[in-house]
């Protein structure tokens, strides 16, 4: 294969990269559509996750769009590992890391909650009783694996950036998602411990919102990046 042949190659993987990363940040944004949807849920205290919960009327459309986004993301970061990663550990541990989050996100979909704890005082003290089903601990541990996932994906393929000087966009901006990633990721950690030591949600809801947005905006970043570079425009 010819110079000329790999370069065109390696752009169309690129291409291919950033489009299923690109359509992954979109379908991990459906959560916005209780902006326009009856859900009944209040963005500012409860889980995400609860829109997708068995008892939700609309449990199955966010239940399809997080199986969705999942795919897309795990299917990116596999196609990237497999094309892209240069032969430094920086590059593949970061696209493992979004493979990790990609599948758990995928996973996390097919254990739904079956109820609501923040917004139903009967579910929480079920779920205190250990009186659901066990989905909701796997759903705990997915999820958690999900957002570890996504985190080592943001800080490593950031900092591979701008160690290898590529991708000026996610060199460039990627730091300050990744600061207020880690930041409100804190914030919902706490928030969490509070509520399950029964001291209210302490935004609860308004802090994972923040959490989930921002992981889609720094995929929406990362495949910007990569679609400039596929197209030549930066090396």
């Amino acid at each position: 294969m010819s110079s000329h042949e790999r370069i065109r190659t390696l752009r169309a993987a690129r291409v291919v990269a950033a489009a299923l990363l690109g359509l992954g940040a979109l379908a991990y944004t459906a959560w916005a559509l209780e902006a326009v949807l009856a859900t009944g849920l209040d963005p500012i205290r409860t889980y995400v996750s609860e829109l997708a919960a068995e008892s939700e009327p609309l449990g199955g459309l966010f239940r399809a769009t997080d199986l969705v986004a999942g795919l897309l993301v795990c299917a990116g970061a596999a196609w990237s590992l497999a094309r892209l990663a240069p032969h430094t550990p920086w590059f593949r541990v970061g696209w493992a890391g979004l493979l990790l989050f990609g599948a758990a996100t995928a996973v996390d979909s097919r254990l739904p909650l079956s109820c609501t704890p923040t917004a139903d005082p009967e579910c929480a003290a079920r779920e205190t009783a250990g009186l659901v089903p066990a989905t909701h601990t796997a759903h705990a541990i997915s999820s958690s694996l999900a957002v570890t996932g996504a985190l080592i994906g943001m800080v490593v393929l950031t900092a591979a950036a701008r160690r290898h000087r590529t991708l000026p966009a996610l060199a460039r901006l990627g730091p300050w998602l990744v600061g207020l990633e880690l930041a409100v990721t804190l914030w919902t950690l706490s928030s969490v411990a509070a509520f399950q030591a029964g001291h209210g949600t302490w935004l609860l809801g308004l802090g994972q919102r923040a959490q989930v947005a921002l992981i889609a905006g720094w995929l929406a970043l990362l495949a910007y990046a990569l679609a400039r570079r596929a197209e030549g425009w930066v090396r």
